[in-house]
Order: C-alpha cells, then sequence, then structure tokens
C-alpha cells in the first residue's frame, strides 16, 4: 500500500522578520496570517491528503518542546519529531526523514514542506500536490515551480523542459539572480521560482543521495543507526551526524538528478522571506495597509504596521514597515526589507540578547517574562502550566525571592517541601537546592526577584529534569 509521509523542515531563525522572529522563537511558530502558526497551518494542509500518514518533523533541541506544544494545539499527533545535533541544511535533514519511513518497511512517498510557507490556495495545493504524487510514483524526483509574478531577486528559479504529464521535466535549477536575469526569466515564460517544497519516493531519494553523496548519505545513516528515541522525539548520533557536510537538496540532489520533474503551482505561495513579503499576504485597508495592534496612523499608504504592546502612531509616511515589540522597534523602508538581515548580524557581532530570545521566554514547563533589571537584580514574571515543574536546581551567583500571584506553588528547597498560595512568598538563599512545581488545574504566576553578581540564565546546576535538559 503507497503511504504518504508529510515531513515538515522546522528549522531556520527568520533573521529577516526580526524582531518578531528571533532564534529562540522563530517565525514558523508565530501566527503570522491568520490565528494558527505558520507550522500549524503546514501540518493542517496536508492532513486531508488520501493515504496520508502523521508528519515526521525535523528541528532542533532548541525548539522540540515549543514545536510538540504547538501541535497538540492543533490536534495534530506527529509519527515523530526528529531532533538535529547540529544543523546541516536540508539534504541530511530529509535523509533522516526518508530512514524514518524507509524503516516501516512500507512504500512511502514523503512530501517534503518547509514550514514556514503561506498557501493560501487550498484547492490548488492539494490538485498540484495530486499530480506531484502522480509523477513521484513513475521514480521522478518532483518538485513545485511557482509562476512568478515578478522579477524577484530573492528565490532560485527553475527552467521548464519538456512536458510530463501534469507538468515538466526540469531543464535547469538556477541560482538566485539579478535583476536584469530576473526579468529576462519573466519575459521568457519558461521559468518559475523554486518553492522548496519537494514530493518522491523515500526510497528514490536515497539512491540519488547515495549516488551523488555518498559522504552524506554513509553518515547520515551511521547516525539514524545510532538514534535513541523518547516520548515525541527520535536522537539521531550525534557524532556522525555533526561531520555530515551541510548541504541543501536542491544542490546535494535536485541539480544533478538523473530525472526530475516540475509541477507548476498556483496557490498564492510565499515564503514569506521578509516584511515586504508578509505584507503582500496581509489583509490591507483601503490605503492599502496592514496595520496590527494598536495603531493610530495619519496618511500613511502601502504600509505594514504592528504594534505587540503599545500604542504605535505614524504620520505621513509611505512603504514603510513599522514593529514593536516588547523590547524592541524596527522600522525599515519596505524596498529595504531584505536588509533586516544586517541589523541580527551587527546585534550578534556585539553580543545583544534581542536577536535570540524575546522578552516573553518559552519553556517546556511554562514561560517567563523579563520585567525590570538592573545593576545586581532581575524581576521576572514566571507562569507554570497545570502539572509542570522545573528542574531541581541551584545557582552559585544568585539568590531568589519568590511570591505567588495566583495558584498554588509547591516548593522544594532543599530538605524542605512545602505549599504557598495567593499573596505567600518565600526566599531561596544563594547555593540551595531547589524546584518550583504546579500540582494543580489553574496556570501558577509568580513574581521573581534575583539579586547576585551574576543572573545570566547559564547560572544553573540542573539535578534532576523532567524534560532531559
Amino acid at each position: 500500500m503507497l503511504l504518504i509521509v508529510p515531513v515538515i523542515l522546522c528549522g531556520g531563525a527568520g533573521s529577516r522578520l526580526w524582531p518578531l522572529s528571533r532564534e529562540h522563537f522563530p517565525k514558523q511558530l508565530l501566527s503570522l496570517v491568520g490565528d494558527s502558526s505558520l507550522l500549524q497551518n503546514t501540518a493542517k494542509r496536508v492532513q486531508n491528503i488520501e493515504g496520508v500518514r502523521p508528519p515526521v518533523l525535523v528541528c532542533n533541541e532548541n525548539h522540540r518542546f515549543l514545536i510538540a506544544e504547538q501541535l497538540r494545539d492543533a490536534s495534530i499527533e506527529a509519527e515523530t519529531i526528529v531532533l538535529e545535533p547540529v544543523g546541516r541544511n536540508t539534504a541530511p535533514a530529509v535523509a533522516l526523514a526518508a530512514l524514518q519511513a524507509e524503516e516501516s518497511g512500507e512504500n512511502s512517498i514523503l512530501v517534503v514542506l518547509p514550514s514556514d510557507h503561506v498557501i493560501p490556495g487550498r484547492e490548488a495545493f492539494e490538485t498540484a500536490l495530486g499530480a506531484a504524487i502522480e509523477l513521484a510514483q513513475g521514480e521522478q524526483l518532483v518538485t513545485f515551480g511557482v509562476k512568478p509574478t515578478g522579477p524577484e531577486t530573492g528565490y532560485g528559479y527553475i527552467k521548464a523542459g519538456a512536458e510530463a504529464k501534469s507538468g515538466w521535466m526540469v531543464d535547469e535549477f538556477v541560482e538566485k539572480p539579478d535583476l536584469a536575469t530576473a526579468e529576462k526569466y519573466l519575459r521568457s515564460g519558461d521559468y518559475y521560482w523554486n518553492s522548496g517544497m519537494f514530493v518522491f519516493k523515500a526510497s528514490r531519494y536515497l539512491v540519488e543521495l547515495t549516488r551523488q553523496c555518498p559522504g552524506i548519505d554513509r553518515l547520515v545513516r551511521e547516525a539514524f543507526s545510532q538514534k535513541t528515541t523518547d516520548a515525541d522525539f527520535t536522537r539521531p548520533g550525534t557524532k556522525a551526524f555533526t561531520e555530515c557536510p551541510s548541504d541543501s537538496i536542491d544542490y546535494a540532489v535536485m541539480e544533478g538528478a538523473e530525472s526530475a520533474a516540475m509541477v507548476p503551482l498556483d496557490a498564492g505561495w510565499s515564503d514569506i522571506g521578509s516584511w515586504d513579503a508578509l505584507w503582500q499576504v496581509s489583509e490591507k485597508d483601503s490605503d492599502q495597509n496592514t496595520l496590527l495592534g494598536d495603531v493610530i496612523i495619519d496618511d500613511v499608504h502601502e504600509s505594514y504596521i504592528r504594534a505587540e504592546h503599545k500604542l504605535v502612531s505614524v504620520v505621513g509616511l509611505d512603504n514603510v514597515v513599522v514593529v514593536e515589540t516588547a523590547d524592541a522597534v524596527m522600522i525599515v523602508a519596505k524596498s529595504h526589507s531584505q536588509n533586516v538581515k544586517n541589523i541580527v548580524t551587527r546585534l550578534k557581532s556585539s553580543g545583544r540578547e534581542e536577536r535570540v530570545t524575546h522578552r516573553k521566554v518559552h519553556r517546556p514547563w511554562g514561560y517567563y517574562e523579563s520585567l525590570d533589571s538592573g545593576e545586581r537584580f532581575q524581576v521576572k514574571r514566571i507562569c507554570v502550566s497545570p502539572g509542570a515543574r522545573l528542574s531541581l536546581q541551584q545557582h552559585q551567583h544568585r539568590a531568589e525571592h519568590w511570591v505567588v500571584v495566583s495558584g498554588v506553588a509547591t516548593v522544594t528547597r532543599d530538605d524542605e517541601v512545602f505549599d504557598l498560595g495567593e499573596n505567600e512568598s518565600t526566599f531561596i538563599p544563594l547555593g540551595a537546592k531547589h524546584r518550583l512545581e504546579n500540582s494543580g488545574k489553574a496556570p501558577l504566576e509568580i513574581i521573581e526577584v534575583q539579586s547576585g553578581d551574576y543572573l545570566g540564565e547559564d547560572d544553573i546546576i540542573r539535578f534532576e529534569d523532567s524534560y532531559g535538559r
């Protein structure tokens, strides 16, 4: 029996969508178009395909609990979540998923989908996917080509060759062009944007990978043979996977494939690779503005303005992007939105945490939010989900005061275990072994005041942890 296995690739930091997208909470986890996250929409997109299996997701360790939680919130059950020890681009990631699919012993067709794309035309997508699956059954390696709507220089292109059922054979994959070349591609009508989505038999992909990139194939197989599993996660062997070359599917397999086909896709596809791209797929008012949050404008046109926490007002500007978060404000001309990545690079070089985390930081037990900080002190709001608990831990540089705002906290402090209710508080001395737990059915919220000579998140010695950290 033919089985369809969605493979959802969840890597990437989405740096061009800073300050909303950050390394520890990237764009695929954000609700940028509609109420669901991009990841949730991607998983839902293939739920109704005939013969479809639960998806295999590939991500890194940092995002594993966030991804698992988002799937549960969307009532989606994954086959497994494969955790890459390090990022090695898409060719090794898909190889892991192909080996996972082959382990079942079934004849599986993989539908490889990045987790951060927008495809509003559900029916058109399903029609194109059906055509791609038919071609894949005939041993083709299939990709989707998006008919260009303009001379886009941010995408790779695919040149269509001879007809092949509901698509074309691929004549050539070409890299991101300059503007003059992109205009020439647009005029010719033979070139399509490379969507980065693929359909092929798991076995066919592995045969091509072995032929073209035997080093990747050998090391991925070695890493997969050393895998361990726990809860929702599959962990390949670290050493072999770390030694694996880092290559994309396009470079490692598709460009040199003996037989590659393309199915055209006309479904409003976007990879939301910039703020300008997000504006293009967002709802707009009569002045072609997208306004989100507490925003007041005057004489503003064709702009994207988003307020997450504060009132944002804009006067007399056109074609701009303004994004406010709890700890950053970004303003950019839409025509320069690809250059936001340069700001992220500068934040990294200067060691700024705003590149990595938001003020609100998600954890497997809930989240914390930084409220205030200064020399030798920091104030946080901590929310612990029902039934969750933090690790049993110790700090070498700071003491902590906890005040319960709502819920009931079960506190471990060295040899003591006791409960705290609303408006009650306790003190955790420097060096004390401690744990915070929510045994109730309602969220637990506390205010934590830290004091000491170093307040970094790495000042944690864990003795016991429910989440394998």
